[in-house]
């Protein structure tokens, strides 16, 4: 009996990661696209999914912190996109989804670089319907 009330608390241990990992389409909306342009301020370079943080100033003057969400960094760097690629400091645009929560968080798709390059930082989730982002 002891041995399967300590099979039952290890598989439970081990199966909360899996568990607590969410879909895009829970966390993100492909019906309100966003097209962001500030700039980077941290990298969250760490699994399940990078975290990369940019300054975004509206037409008022005002300044937002957003939080967009990308792929995992083992997917990224077989595509041979790793963290060196984005730099503290640089301005980037970024299109991508606007949380399904309101907040200023957001799945990215692509990133464009200073140098007019584009870097998709998305999983093979994100976005996995579109072609061209509508509204953008």
């Amino acid at each position: 009996m002891k041995q399967i009330v300590l099979f039952f608390a290890l598989s439970q241990i081990f199966l909360l990661p899996v568990m607590a990992h969410h879909s895009f389409n829970a966390e993100f909306n492909q019906d309100t696209p966003v097209l962001l342009t500030g700039m980077l301020t941290r990298i969250e370079w760490q699994n399940p999914h990078i975290w990369y943080y940019i300054d975004v100033t509206d037409e008022d003057g005002n300044v937002e912190n957003w939080a967009i969400s990308g792929g995992s960094p083992g997917q990224l760097m077989r595509r041979g996109i790793y963290k060196s690629v984005l730099e503290i400091g640089m301005t980037i645009s970024v299109e991508g989804f606007k949380a399904r929560d309101g907040s200023n968080n957001a799945g990215g798709r692509r990133v464009t670089l200073p140098d007019g390059s584009d870097v998709f930082t998305a999983g093979p989730e994100a976005g996995r319907s579109i072609g061209v982002m509508p509204g953008l």
